[in-house]
């Protein structure tokens, strides 16, 4: 994807603060935070969203689940986070790539908008 945003990321094109990456994953700081922590995780294979999950590319969301609680601990995040995933444009999703926002750093509102 030539003008995904996420992709020029995994590219380099477009610099981040990376936390996470391996072969199949990056994660990394969100440049507007709405939390003191505030961290994207993004499958390197482009998926539009929670949508363009199929059993093809299914094991690279499972691993992003597996690395998720590594990076939270790492984070220090020990009294818990939010992980939260925007689907379509009137839930928020802004970037058409599928991630995944880990939050935390203080305790989150419980209210659902």
């Amino acid at each position: 994807m030539t003008n995904c945003l996420f992709c020029k990321i995994i590219a380099g094109t477009i610099p981040s603060t990376k936390v996470y990456e391996d072969d199949l994953v990056l994660a990394f700081r969100d440049i507007a935070p709405q939390a003191p922590t505030h961290i994207l995780v993004i499958p390197k294979t482009h998926i539009p969203s929670v949508d363009g999950i199929t059993a093809e590319n299914s094991a690279v969301v499972a691993h992003i689940f597996e690395i998720i609680p590594a990076i939270a601990k790492a984070e220090g995040l020990e009294k818990g986070y939010r992980v939260v995933s925007n689907c379509g444009e009137h839930a928020g999703q802004t970037v058409r790539h599928l991630h995944f926002h880990i939050l935390g750093g203080r305790e989150l509102n419980l209210e659902m908008a």
